[in-house]
């Protein structure tokens, strides 16, 4: 009789996902962009650049992680967070986004402490009445504090 692990469950289960994720934004299944997307799985916030290459070692250059993040956000599989220093975090959106069409609009919250960046998607960036003329693209709310783990 074969014991079945947990965590072996949980594994195949995520491995599944992610090539799902990657066949429906048609993308080729290539070991950086499952290995960058199973990050962004077990990952409770969003990841810096800096945060994936670190978590690869030197398995993938930093050329080709930021390609991948590019082919992510452009696909609708993650979306960007601004931060107060001008960089940029990454997210898992959710199924309503696609290529060219993310409806990532929750607040996003950053701990002055340990500087984690949460998506808080129950809560909704409020609509803006923009003057006549005027398209918006984006509206990006940052809340900074302290997060419930400091």
């Amino acid at each position: 009789m074969q014991t079945v692990f947990f965590d072996d469950t949980i594994e195949l289960k995520m491995e599944k996902d992610i090539t799902e994720i990657l066949k429906r934004s048609q993308l080729s299944i290539t070991g950086s962009r499952k290995k960058i997307l199973e990050l962004f799985q077990k990952s409770n916030g969003a990841l810096a650049h800096a945060d994936i290459e670190s978590s690869t070692g030197e398995q993938y250059d930093r050329v080709t992680i930021y390609r991948t993040l590019q082919t992510f956000v452009e696909k609708g599989i993650i979306h960007t967070i601004p931060t107060a220093d001008n960089s940029v975090r990454y997210a898992l959106c959710k199924d309503e986004c696609t290529e060219g069409h993310h409806h990532d609009n929750h607040v996003h919250f950053i701990c002055d402490n340990c500087g984690a960046t949460y998506c808080l998607e129950n809560i909704i960036v409020p609509e803006v009445k923009l003057p006549g003329g005027f398209i918006q693209k984006q509206a990006d709310v940052i809340v900074s504090g302290t997060c419930d783990k400091c």
